[in-house]
C-alpha cells in the first residue's frame, strides 16, 4: 500500500508528478471545473492535534474532488489508548477510501499505516509535517523560484526544520537550517538525509548563525518557536530564540529578490517581524491557500497509485 507519511518515501519524480498534478488540479479550480477525481471516496480525517488549515484543506479538498470527508478528533476516536491501534486501523480502512492522521506521534502514525487496508496522509507529527512542504514547493514553483533554488530556514529544528531537510535531500536543492543551539534538527534526520543526498547531489549545511544561512538564499522560511503543547516553554524559548526573529535587517542579507515563506500561524514579533510579514503576506496566503491543492494532488497520487 502506498502511504504518505514522509517525504523521504517518495523519488523526485514521484513528487514532481504530484506536484504537477496540483497544479493542474488547480488551474481547473480557478475556472470554476470540478472534476470527480474521487467520487464517492471518504476521507476519515483524524485529528488527534487540532488545526484550522489542515481540517479545511482536507475538508475542502476530498469535496471539490467528488468524496466526503470525515471528522474524527480526539473525543471520538482515542488510538492505542484502550483498543490497540492495529486493530483501530483494521476496522476504519474496511470503511473508508483514504485516512488522514495528524497526531504527535509518527510511530503511531506508521503502525497504523502498516495495519491499513487503504493510504494514509501524515497530516503531521511530532516529526514530519510533508503536506506543507508540498505547499511550500509547489508555491516555489509558482514563483519560478524552483531553479537555483536556496532556502534558508532560521528557527526551531522541528518537524518543519526536518520535512525541509527532506524535500532537499529528494529534490537536490541547496538548503542551509540556522538553529540555536540545543535546538538542532535530529541527528537520525540528518543520517536519513545524508542517504539521499548520496543520490540527489543536494546541498545541506547546518548552523547556529542565521547570517550564514541567508547568505545568497532566494527563499527564507522559519515556523513558530512555540509549538502547540510547548506552551510552558514560551519564556525559555524566547530566550534562547534572542537573534533568530527574521527581520527586515536579516532579509537584506538574503538574495534581493528572496521571498519570505511562513506555514502559518506566525507570531508577529517572535519567529517573523511584522514588517516582514506584511512585506510578504501575499506570497504567505498563496501558501496557505496552496494546502488545498497540493493535498488534492496528494489524494488524487494516492488513488491511483499501484505498488
Amino acid at each position: 500500500m502506498k502511504h504518505f507519511l514522509t517525504i523521504a518515501d517518495y523519488t523526485k519524480d514521484e513528487i514532481l508528478e504530484i506536484i504537477n498534478l496540483a497544479i493542474k488540479i488547480k488551474k481547473e479550480t480557478k475556472i470554476g471545473v470540478f472534476r470527480d477525481y474521487m467520487p464517492k471516496k471518504t476521507l476519515a480525517m483524524i485529528f488527534e492535534k487540532s488545526s484550522t488549515r489542515t481540517r479545511v484543506s482536507f475538508e475542502t479538498g476530498i469535496y471539490q474532488l467528488g468524496g466526503t470527508g470525515i471528522f474524527l478528533n480526539s473525543n471520538d476516536i482515542h488510538m492505542g489508548d484502550g483498543e490497540p491501534i492495529s486493530d483501530t486501523a483494521q476496522v476504519i480502512s474496511s470503511m473508508v477510501d483514504m485516512v488522514m492522521i495528524r497526531n504527535d506521534s509518527q510511530a503511531q502514525l506508521e503502525l497504523f499505516a502498516q495495519n491499513s487496508a487503504v493510504p494514509v496522509i501524515n497530516g503531521l507529527t511530532e516529526k514530519f509535517h510533508p503536506v506543507q512542504l508540498m505547499a511550500d514547493y509547489l508555491t516555489i514553483v509558482e514563483l519560478g523560484l524552483d531553479k537555483n533554488l536556496k532556502v534558508a530556514y532560521i528557527g526551531d529544528g522541528n518537524n518543519m526544520a526536518s520535512s525541509w531537510v527532506m524535500l532537499a535531500s529528494v529534490l537536490g536543492f541547496e538548503l542551509c537550517v540556522a538553529t540555536p543551539s540545543g535546538y538542532e534538527v535530529d541527528e537520525n534526520i540528518k543520517q536519513m538525509s545524508a542517504k539521499l543526498i548520496a543520490k540527489s547531489g543536494a546541498k545541506i549545511t547546518y548552523t547556529d548563525d542565521p547570517q550564514i544561512a541567508l547568505k545568497h538564499s532566494t527563499v527564507v522560511t522559519t515556523d513558530t518557536w512555540v509549538s502547540m503543547g510547548q506552551e510552558k516553554q514560551k519564556a525559555q524559548r524566547q530566550k534562547d530564540f534572542a537573534g533568530f526573529t527574521v527581520d527586515t535587517h536579516m532579509m537584506t542579507k538574503a538574495h534581493s529578490t528572496a521571498v519570505f515563506l511562513h506555514c502559518l500561524p506566525a507570531y508577529r514579533g517572535y519567529e517573523v517581524s511584522a514588517e516582514v510579514f506584511e512585506a510578504n503576506k501575499k506570497v504567505i496566503y498563496q501558501e496557505a491557500e496552496n494546502r488545498l491543492h497540493a493535498q488534492k494532488g496528494i489524494m488524487v497520487y494516492l488513488s491511483r497509485a499501484k505498488v
